[in-house]
């Protein structure tokens, strides 16, 4: 017993620091599977003596659900906002004040970058996280613990005997995370964030635990609250001290005697800061001595010790040219600007989104109108304003509600209540065109060949009215051969065959159900037993069903889809022909290919790919699934710890990137050499 329990204490200890390594650090020391082979070990010690797990356990990140919202919790000492400079002339002012009330004696100043997440406030007693709060409004916030206690760069043990001690930072979502979850959300048909400050507080306030672990948000600490026990002579200090404690401490910041070196300093970003992989809206300037901010002090709301200087926001001025609208597969319709091109933060704008009718009518957007587009701290170009002064006087206010779906001319409504407009006709050729398209996408049942021109032709001479009828097109064949040609014709029966054995969750994918994409249907089939792990099981199920089995990340506007889904005759018919006419529809987990063997499925453990470009025969669908069968991991985004950057025909920016790191680049034969030798 005793020898268990010290193999469950040097576990904690050294997964807490390969944990630090791996992502404070970003100097990982063990390859993924050794990681998770020890993290499992851990897990069956402490299933078997349930009374040795503490909070401060690694297994225990992923607290249980909130429910009825989040606790208050007043701030042992306040947290106060920063004031807000624009140019170099307040900082100037601000340093006279500074030195004329300091009585003129030497100081120093800390110069740190303004990291654009949501402040929050953590609390350890004894070395033991206990709390983690929002600022809230500076004196009052939420106590978020749950969710605090699933982000890796926050310690749950700290090496300090202090009885209490608060620890403050940012947490933030850096671009890669933000990037994937934007990419995810538009699988799965939502709206995807502005960017990663408001990614990253949607995340941190969801009431399950587990949907915040999945977000990769990440902490910056840079500060300190109330204490008892402890002296810290200055900001510098701290940032070291914290650096000791293992948390991650941003480190561009410097320290400098002049506001004339703060200011060269700050000018320094002006043309770098884009390429940071955090989100950063400006810089803090702050008195380095802890002594000398006590004599500064405060005001009710900020510190006279420091202040915030804002980054001039990434501009651009163009003209609306007209507003279109497209229709989506759901019957969405999606309005946009079309904009007189534009250069903004590296390129070229040439449409903005418009969301809806409400964003059009509340910002008053009319074609003819002048307008300012913005990126600070955005991915997404955005319209922040209307030069309403430079309106034509014949500008008018867009009305899409009184208007009829472009396509086919049917009525259009909200559903629901929804704030977006759908074509009411279930039978709109621009419906029926773009679900099949995206049903034959690369992404789903992957028919090469069978692009949007071919789908439209087919759909105009009544072969096909659905994505089922594909999979009957070859009684049609000497019609096809006398549009197409007997080549091509051939070509694309095969491929339309060659589709039958996709996995089901990309078929169900493919279907094209709001909300339902690749990562909701992956879940039904893995984490949902009553689907015996087959479309035509999930057809026969309840939407009570699915919520019987808790499936992390599904909130309940997609529970509302899985009703309307399964609710929906037409997806019970569907599926029941797809079965019919031999389309796969049972779930596989990916495997190693053919030819390689047991040994062969981990030979990329632990390594992280990028795929960009076109690879001579895969499609990056298939590139993804054979690394993840071979256990390699696939990211959407070059950065330090990618670890290869598999390329192809027309790579771009990401080939660049990946050069400029020195990440190691393979082609195709390469990618398959690593695996079979």
């Amino acid at each position: 017993m005793e020898k268990e329990k010290a193999r469950l204490l040097e576990l904690r200890k050294t997964i807490d620091e390969l944990s630090y390594q791996y992502y404070t650090l970003d100097k990982p020391t063990m390859t993924d599977y050794e990681y998770d082979m020890l993290y499992r070990e851990l897990e069956t010690i402490e299933k078997n003596h349930p009374d040795w797990v503490t909070p401060d356990s690694p297994t225990q990140r992923v607290g249980s659900k909130i429910s009825g919202g989040f606790e208050k919790y007043t701030h042992d000492r306040p947290m106060l906002s920063m004031g807000d400079v624009f140019n170099d002339q307040e900082l100037m002012e601000f340093d006279q004040r500074v030195r004329s009330d300091l009585g003129g004696e030497e100081l120093e100043y800390i110069v740190e970058l303004k990291i654009d997440g949501l402040a929050v406030n953590l609390i350890y007693e004894n070395g033991q996280f206990i709390r983690g709060v929002t600022r809230g409004d500076g004196r009052v916030g939420e106590d978020v613990t749950n969710n605090v206690r699933t982000i890796r760069t926050i310690p749950l043990h700290i090496n300090s005997t202090s009885p209490h001690m608060e620890i403050r930072g940012e947490v933030y979502m850096p671009i890669q995370a933000f990037e994937q979850l934007n990419a995810q959300r538009r699988d799965d048909e939502l709206e995807p964030f502005a960017n990663p400050r408001n990614a990253a507080a949607g995340s941190l306030r969801q009431l399950d635990p587990r949907i915040t672990a999945q977000r990769k948000l990440a902490f910056f600490a840079y500060a300190i609250g109330g204490t008892v026990g402890i002296d810290i002579p200055s900001q510098e200090a701290l940032l070291k001290d914290l650096e000791a404690f293992h948390f991650q401490v941003n480190q561009e910041y410097r320290k400098f005697s002049t506001m004339t070196d703060v200011i060269a300093f700050i000018h320094s970003w002006d043309d770098r800061r884009d390429k940071l992989p955090y989100a950063t809206d400006g810089m803090v300037v702050k008195v380095n001595s802890f002594a000398q901010q006590a004599r500064l002090g405060n005001t009710v709301k900020i510190p006279r010790w420091a202040i915030a200087y804002k980054f001039p926001p990434e501009q651009a001025r163009t003209k609306v040219l007209n507003i279109s609208v497209s229709l989506g597969r759901t019957g969405v319709l999606t309005p946009a600007a079309d904009l007189k091109p534009v250069r903004l933060a590296g390129t070229v704008v040439k449409r903005a989104t418009l969301h809806n009718e409400d964003y059009i009518r509340e910002k008053d957007i009319r074609i003819g109108d002048t307008i300012v587009l913005h990126k600070s701290g955005d991915i997404i170009p955005k319209i922040t304003m209307v030069e309403k002064e430079k309106r034509p006087a014949d500008a008018v206010p867009y009305d899409m509600s009184s208007q009829v779906c472009p396509v086919c001319g049917e009525p259009i409504a909200s559903v629901n209540g929804s704030v977006d407009l759908y074509c009411t006709n279930d039978a709109c050729p621009a419906k029926t065109v773009n679900r099949i398209i995206h049903f034959a996408s690369k992404a789903c049942m992957d028919i090469k060949g069978l692009g949007p021109q071919i789908v439209q032709d087919l759909v105009d001479n009544r072969l096909i009215s659905n994505p089922v009828d594909l999979y009957w097109l070859y009684e049609d064949e000497s019609e096809l051969i006398d549009m197409y040609g007997e080549k091509t014709a051939k070509k694309l029966l095969t491929a339309i065959e060659n589709s039958k054995t996709q996995n089901a969750d990309r078929v169900l994918k493919g279907l094209g159900y709001r909300l339902i994409g690749g990562h909701v249907a992956r879940a039904l089939f893995t984490q949902c037993k009553a689907t015996d792990g087959n479309l035509l099981g999930l057809s026969v199920l309840y939407v009570d069903n699915i919520k019987d089995c808790n499936i992390p990340g599904f909130s309940d506007a997609i529970y509302a889809a899985l009703d309307a889904m399964l609710s929906d005759p037409m997806f019970k018919r569907e599926v029941t022909a797809l079965y019919k006419a031999g389309v796969n529809l049972d779930y596989h987990a990916p495997t190693a290919s053919a030819n390689g063997s047991a040994e062969d499925a981990v030979s990329l453990s632990g390594k992280t790919f990028v795929i960009t470009g076109t690879l001579p025969t895969m499609s990056r669908e298939e590139a993804k699934t054979f690394i993840e069968a071979h256990g390699g991991k696939v990211t959407g985004s070059v950065s330090k710890k990618t670890s290869y950057l598999v390329a192809g025909e027309a790579a771009g920016s990401k080939l660049d990137k990946a050069n400029a790191l020195g990440i190691p680049v393979l082609d195709e034969a390469g990618l398959k050499a690593m695996v079979n030798g």
